[in-house]
């Protein structure tokens, strides 16, 4: 059944915006009377029926109203955003489909990227989250400096570092069910200074295995490493 978004459904909404409209009407070539589902990405999914199919403004009546629960480990992925802008892009397609309740984008002393389109990713995360019919939605933020992802709430904090003397894996240094938060640096890494700082609030130095990984792939990983769980 076709999944649809509508962030304002809990406000009393019953209509889809004009992307979504069009999308069901123009390309899906719904009708009025088909039932469609629909989530707020909030953890609430509906199922709904058509009763005006306008490419404008699609109306719709619910009919059945269901509260996903959030899985109970909590996923944050910090990372410095690429040079090459499609690549993160990527990234958080990927992610959400995987499974990550929070994004954050940060600069730090080897960034390259100082500009991102923060309604052009959240969009792709939509996107990724019908795509994989899931009813939450991460919260996504940035760009903000290194000492804002520092003051980071999780209960359990690690900094990614590329170093050949790190043997403690990250699939061996958290524990299930918990709330983590995971630093991945640019292309040129963390800068020394900005590693010792990680360390002293508290994060701790993990590695993603002995090749060396993109920072897309190494966020990916490092997601893909706490879902599996």
């Amino acid at each position: 059944m076709p999944l649809f978004y509508q962030p304002q459904i809990q406000q009393g909404i019953s209509f889809l915006d004009l992307e979504e409209s069009r999308h069901a009407i123009q390309v899906l070539r719904l009708r009025e009377g088909d039932s469609i589902q629909i989530v707020d990405g909030e953890g609430i999914l509906y199922s709904a029926r058509i009763t005006k199919a306008d490419a404008k403004k699609c109306l719709f009546e619910i009919i059945e109203r269901k509260v996903i629960e959030r899985r109970k480990c909590l996923v944050h992925i910090a990372i410095a955003p690429t040079k090459n802008i499609d690549r993160t892009e990527w990234f958080v397609e990927k992610a959400v489909e995987i499974g990550v309740e929070k994004i954050t984008f940060f600069q730090c002393q080897h960034s390259e990227r100082k500009v991102i389109n923060l309604e052009r990713i959240q969009k792709v995360a939509v996107s990724a989250m019908k795509q994989s019919g899931q009813a939450w939605l991460p919260s996504i933020e940035g760009l903000v400096d290194f000492n804002t992802v520092l003051t980071a709430k999780e209960k359990e904090k690690f900094i990614a570092h590329v170093d050949s003397n790190n043997p403690l894996h990250l699939k061996d240094a958290y524990t299930k069910n918990s709330e983590y938060v995971v630093l991945i640096g640019p292309e040129g890494d963390f800068s020394q200074q900005e590693l010792e700082q990680a360390q002293q609030n508290s994060f701790k130095k993990v590695s993603l295995g002995a090749n060396r990984l993109r920072t897309e792939t190494a966020a990916l990983a490092a997601c893909h490493i706490l879902a599996l769980q």
